[in-house]
């Protein structure tokens, strides 16, 4: 598949849920359609009303009990998406479905035949949910950045690929030092949040440079939390250490 456009990528979460209704929730760890359209959307840096409006397009095609745009001439695109990929299984889709939902979490398509050698976790649905809500997390901060007036005149730049213990950096306007913002996402209103070791120490490097974004409550409206100088703001983070078998091969090479 050529690479997608965001109405594609949008349209084919949509055709997801319409055709696997709840269990394709279930499949992507999620407990009601208002946190996946949330989550989803944002993930796929759209709006969550795009992939409902899909789904319901797509509904009266599907046996899943809900009448949709029922009577409504089906848009071209959307019937062209139906004809291509309505067809899927759910294991089918959701490999079709997930590097668009979590880019560069995944193997590319090239290297498929691996799959098998991922870890185990990925195939968890807890921790799928987990990563797409922090996907969405980040692209919900990036859409509402412009109105954060702790932020006005600032430009924002993506760095979470390169692993500098944050993942937006924030230049303002002058010869300033750069911000660093960490972001979190939370399904519900409140939950735990957690710091890698590298995200702690660079938040107590930075100090009031570095502000912790927790955008919460996917289940209903999401909302940002800004948090500045995390280490100083009543947050008690707590170290947890896990110890783990690694297991290396060894052979001799003869002289």
């Amino acid at each position: 598949m050529k690479a997608a456009s965001q109405r594609e990528r949008l349209m084919l979460a949509g055709l997801f849920l319409s055709k696997f209704s709840k269990e394709g929730l279930r499949h992507l760890g999620f407990e009601t359609f208002a946190e996946a359209y949330n989550a989803m959307g944002y993930a796929l840096g759209g709006k969550p009303t795009s992939i409902k409006n899909y789904m319901q397009e797509f509904d009266p095609l599907f046996p899943n009990g809900r009448k949709g745009w029922h009577g409504r001439e089906m848009r071209a695109h959307c019937r062209e998406a139906f004809e291509q990929f309505g067809g899927l299984s759910l294991e089918q889709f959701s490999r079709l479905l997930t590097p668009l939902l979590l880019p560069g979490k995944v193997l590319p398509q090239e290297l498929e035949e691996l799959n098998a050698f991922q870890h185990d976790d990925f195939e968890n649905e807890s921790f799928s949910k987990r990563l797409i809500t922090g996907v969405a997390a980040e692209g919900f901060f990036e859409s509402t950045f412009s109105t954060l007036t702790d932020f006005t005149g600032h430009t924002l730049s993506n760095v979470t690929r390169f692993g500098c213990g944050f993942d937006f950096r924030v230049q303002p306007a002058g010869i300033v030092p750069f911000l660093a913002v960490e972001v979190k996402g939370i399904a519900g209103a409140g939950g735990d949040v957690m710091m890698t070791s590298k995200e702690h120490r660079v938040a107590e490097h930075l100090g009031d440079r570095y502000f912790l974004c927790v955008v919460r409550n996917f289940v209903e409206k999401p909302s940002l939390s800004l948090f500045r100088n995390p280490l100083k703001q009543g947050f008690q983070f707590t170290a947890r250490e896990r110890s783990q078998t690694t297991i290396t091969w060894h052979s001799r090479v003869p002289a």
